[in-house]
């Protein structure tokens, strides 16, 4: 299987916070699944950073790109269509993060790891 994390499932695997669920744990942990994180997450997790939301260990971008390499993670880039595929979205979910991260999942007929309902309002399966 090839899942999507959205950024709340990332840090909680990386940081090792407990939160995830049993089931969100089995998958990202599973070696015949592929994880993809977006660049959609390094781009969240950058603002917050920036604002001071959050505190990280590294610079935002040595942060995800060491996660990822010691995880076995892929990198999602973003494309054109990914986001003109926001047009059409109903306006289920307002963060423009998740937007772009339900977008990307549709278009790929993806799951997304998530802690968020939201994502299952837009028919995309929701590992947690």
């Amino acid at each position: 299987m090839i899942a999507l994390l959205d950024t709340n499932a990332f840090l909680n695997w990386v940081e090792g916070d407990g939160k995830l669920s049993a089931k969100a744990k089995s998958c990202i942990a599973n070696p015949k699944n592929e994880i993809l994180v977006s660049v959609v997450v390094a781009w969240e997790l950058a603002i917050k950073s920036g604002l001071g939301a959050i505190k990280l260990a590294l610079p935002v971008g040595r942060y995800v790109a060491s996660h990822i390499e010691a995880n076995g993670f892929r990198l999602l880039g973003i494309e054109l269509d990914d986001v003109a595929a926001i047009e059409a979205l109903p306006l289920n979910q307002r963060d423009p993060f998740d937007r772009l991260l339900v977008a990307q999942a549709k278009n790929r007929k993806l799951p997304v790891v998530s802690c968020d309902r939201a994502f299952s309002d837009y028919g995309i399966k929701r590992i947690w």
